[in-house]
């Protein structure tokens, strides 16, 4: 990921895929031509990492999963919504990738 060194917007691929642009100021940089990664719906893996290995991950909480049952999920906390109202919280199953919210 690149970003402008002028008003620091995310650069964007070019049609032509050598060049880089910013869509905000116009600033263009020539650059190798990248590999877009694609991700396929459904395929998603939630890695939980040990304590021992001392890397950041996301908590685990015991909640029943909708969907499948399992009593195990991942969750996160995100402002969604104007600053003034609280946060949503995510949770993801561990067994099935299900995801769902909470609006507190």
């Amino acid at each position: 990921m690149k970003f402008c060194p002028k008003c620091e917007a995310r650069l964007k691929l070019s049609n032509s895929e050598s060049e880089f642009v910013c869509p905000k100021c116009g600033y263009s940089e020539k650059g190798t031509k990248a590999t877009k990664q694609v991700k396929a719906e459904g395929s998603s893996t939630i890695n939980v990492l040990d304590e021992n290995e001392k890397k950041e991950s996301l908590p685990v909480i015991k909640i029943e999963c909708t969907k499948c049952g399992n009593n195990e999920a991942v969750w996160w906390m995100l402002q969604t919504r104007s600053a003034d109202e609280p946060t949503t919280q995510f949770y993801r199953c561990i067994k099935c990738s299900y995801t769902w919210r909470n609006y507190a």
